[in-house]
């Protein structure tokens, strides 16, 4: 079984890359996306969002980085493929599936999906320009809202040449909401295509993965917002491993702090671990405690101490 950790827009940067691909066993990460719109990018840009660049695009833990761009201009999203390869990306991932309003009002991410043929476009435009040894992926929905629409969306893509592709199996409108996902139609197209499938959704833990597995017939699964519930998710979907005692995420939390305030990103650290806190009540009810008393505080500074207050004051573990 192979577990990707997926991009998550806004909460998974670099240094929570390196922390979960520390403490998992993980197989491949996808970075944050860099928008595309009529320009080549500079490299700042990639390097900014994938300082894995700069020690052979791996985590340094050694586990691979692949670069997602999500654009809708053809020349474009090639022109910054093709940069992100010469700056030593393992990889290319392609985003038709983010649902976000702000991003698909500007046609880009999962609005693509109503356009098989500018999907195809830009796909193989970015295989064109590639070298050949640098893989080549996107990500998609199974649609804008209906789900049969994916049937076409992926036989765009694969005619185009992309190497893998990995299907959240929900449809834009379906958004986030459990009840909609359609685990089904990733079995459906892997019987009808030959290109390799990732599947993605709703995997909260490993009766969940083994329950993809089978109903798909997928043995690579990426996991996201369930990465930040449990931050071991990948080994416990991997290896059914006990979901991580609070103690130990409170002694995350810190790192995380401490690798924040080293980085580049110290003014943006109360919003990202409120973010992370968000995700870690659905697992942990004692984040709910912790969460309520610094939610107020919009410096870094006295979110750490109180952290670091609460974990003096807890019993160990």
């Amino acid at each position: 079984m192979r577990v990707v950790l997926g991009p998550m827009e806004g909460v998974l940067d670099h240094l929570m890359r390196e922390i979960l691909t520390d403490i998992n066993d993980y197989d491949l990460c996808v970075t944050e996306f860099v928008r595309v719109v009529d320009q080549l990018l500079p490299e700042h840009v990639f390097y900014r969002l994938c300082p894995e660049l700069k020690q052979g695009s791996k985590t340094k833990s050694g586990v691979p980085v692949h670069i997602q761009l999500l654009g809708q201009d053809p020349h474009w999203m090639a022109e910054n493929a093709v940069r992100a390869a010469e700056l030593g990306a393992k990889g290319v991932d392609i985003n038709f599936g983010c649902p976000a309003k702000l991003v698909n009002k500007s046609k880009g991410g999962a609005a693509l999906l109503q356009h098989p043929d500018l999907v195809h476009q830009v796909v193989r435009a970015c295989r064109n320009a590639l070298p050949s040894h640098v893989p080549l992926s996107a990500k998609i929905r199974l649609g804008w809202d209906n789900p049969n629409d994916c049937f076409e969306i992926v036989d765009a893509i694969q005619s185009a040449g992309a190497n893998e592709l990995t299907v959240h199996a929900r449809t834009k409108t379906g958004g986030y909401k459990a009840s909609e996902i359609k685990w089904s139609y990733i079995n459906e197209i892997r019987q009808r295509f030959d290109i390799p499938l990732i599947a993605n959704g709703e995997i909260w833990n490993y009766q969940d993965g083994q329950a993809c597995i089978e109903t798909t017939g997928v043995d690579s699964l990426m996991v996201c917002r369930g990465a930040f519930n449990i931050p071991n998710l990948g080994n416990v979907v991997k290896y059914n491993q006990t979901a991580m005692p609070w103690q130990g995420v409170i002694k995350l939390l810190l790192l995380y702090s401490q690798y924040e305030m080293k980085g580049d990103k110290g003014l943006y650290y109360p919003n990202r671990v409120k973010q992370w806190f968000s995700y870690l009540r659905q697992a942990y009810p004692q984040a709910n405690e912790l969460f309520r008393e610094i939610r107020t505080f919009n410096k870094a500074a006295p979110i750490v101490e109180r952290i670091k207050e609460y974990q003096s004051a807890e019993p160990a573990a």
